[in-house]
């Protein structure tokens, strides 16, 4: 088997090719490395990195060229003779849907190549009508987006994130990674649907993953690069990512990050997850809406009894503005949250040891309250050397960074060296003797009868 130069395996080839054919392909995967990722932009820097002659490189440009991933761009500056034309991935040469599903908010967008995020919509959903009726609207909204985007080409994949709530963890296999999750509902799974749709593999992650992942490649664009850094979603669920030395940790079934039931001992309350005192039960979104109603009702917050007198309802960031106003008992409320998130953030920051907290999620955005007690608390329960550099920030992308998180994630393996090595030679990955071989398969499952029910005779 041939070698990168980095001492890796070379891509995967098919069976009866020859060596000539599987040095091809490899060349072309390492070109097409090297431009993608910027590390190169002329056939002389390929030809140095690359370790390839010029005529490969040129060949091997042409044949890129040929099949649309590249292009050639403007002059770069002479050095010493002819100036060199620079070389370009194309990331308008595909498409990629993305999408977001929780318990309140569906979104989905529309990224390019480069994890880019084109366009973005959000809308409400009522959990009430479940999640048949979501998954119902997201196949709407996709038709709906790449009609309004005719321009749009071909979609080569789809990222879709949804709270580790809405797991079915027997996987399916039908998205290509035998470690990610299909969803059930009536019978079907998510990924089958979508696959059978849009005639392109779908890669499922955990919402919070995506968040990160999002964070993590804003973050690294604007300069700002911090390889170990934690996000916590802070919702009616409360959720974290870890980005360690760069890698996102997945955990062994893809699910890491439930810090909401970590046990507190503020609540002898049973948690949906059949535990006692989770963190999520006394300091989620939906608990402190639920303290601050019944303060409302018997009178212990003013402001919050005029809004729920004016509106019949509170809402989370009720409890914000009135905190803001001077609402006492508000105030006490998300302090007294933000403390008892900050000690289970205290323990993953002595254990983890990252760079940089970031707070995001609709509880975040109730104001300074909650961050002050949540960074004092930190910095209260941990080693000194654990907080001497540690930033602890607001997020700043807000929804945007699950939509962006999943468009990254679904390119890096479009592109991983393994993948592109089974497509590159046909210009799509929708040519992939595995997407192939999923299509085929989703094909016949639809063309078949439904199993029979197992359910008893009555």
């Amino acid at each position: 088997m041939p070698k990168t130069p980095e001492g890796r395996e070379a891509p995967s080839t098919h069976a009866g090719q020859g060596r000539r054919g599987d040095s091809e392909r490899y060349s072309l995967v390492a070109v097409m490395e090297l431009i993608r990722s910027g590390r190169a932009d002329t056939r002389l820097e390929i030809e140095r990195l690359s370790g390839l002659g010029r005529a490969v490189v040129t060949d091997r440009l042409t044949a890129l060229i040929d099949l649309g991933l590249v292009e050639e761009g403007e002059l770069g500056p002479a050095i010493g003779g002819r100036a060199p034309r620079r070389v370009k991935f194309r990331a308008d040469a595909g498409r990629i849907l993305v999408a977001t599903l929780d318990s309140t908010t569906i979104g989905v967008g529309l990224a390019d190549l480069a994890g880019r995020l084109r366009v973005e919509h959000y809308e409400a959903i009522d959990a009430a009508q479940g999640p048949a009726a979501s998954l119902k609207r997201l196949d709407t909204l996709f038709d709906w987006m790449l009609d309004q985007y005719p321009e749009a080409r071909d979609v080569w994949a789809i990222g879709l994130g949804t709270p580790v709530s809405l797991f079915n963890l027997d996987a399916s296999g039908l998205n290509l990674d035998a470690l990610d999750s299909a969803i059930a509902t009536d019978k079907a799974p998510l990924t089958e649907n979508l696959v059978a749709r849009y005639r392109a593999p779908v890669w499922v992650r955990s919402l919070v993953q995506l968040m990160t992942i999002g964070e993590f490649g804003v973050r690294n664009e604007a300069g700002m690069s911090n390889r170990d850094f934690l996000y916590v979603d802070l919702g009616d669920e409360i959720t974290a990512g870890l980005m360690s030395d760069g890698r996102l940790h997945r955990g062994a079934h893809g699910i890491a990050g439930q810090i909401g039931h970590i046990a507190t001992d503020s609540s002898r309350e049973v948690c949906r997850c059949g535990n006692i005192g989770c963190l999520e039960l006394v300091a989620g979104a939906g608990a402190i809406v639920g303290e601050a109603l019944q303060a409302a009702q018997d009178g212990r917050s003013r402001y919050l009894a005029e809004v729920l007198a004016a509106n019949g309802q509170l809402a989370l960031a009720d409890i914000g503005f009135s905190a803001r106003l001077g609402d006492p008992y508000c105030a006490e409320l998300l302090s007294r949250c933000g403390q008892l998130i900050g000690k289970v953030l205290a323990g993953l920051a002595n254990a983890l040891n990252p760079a940089v907290i970031v707070l995001g999620g609709e509880l975040a955005r109730t104001g300074d309250i909650l961050l002050a007690a949540i960074r004092e608390t930190i910095y209260r329960h941990t080693a000194p050397v654990v907080t001497r550099d540690l930033q602890i920030i607001r997020s700043q992308m807000g929804r945007s960074a699950g939509l962006i998180g999943a468009g990254l994630l679904t390119v890096d393996a479009l592109f991983a060296s393994d993948r592109l090595g089974g497509w590159i030679t046909t210009g799509t990955p929708l040519q992939h003797p595995d997407v192939q071989a999923l299509l085929a398969r989703v094909t016949q499952s639809r063309r078949m009868p439904p199993p029979p029910d197992p359910s008893p005779d009555r």
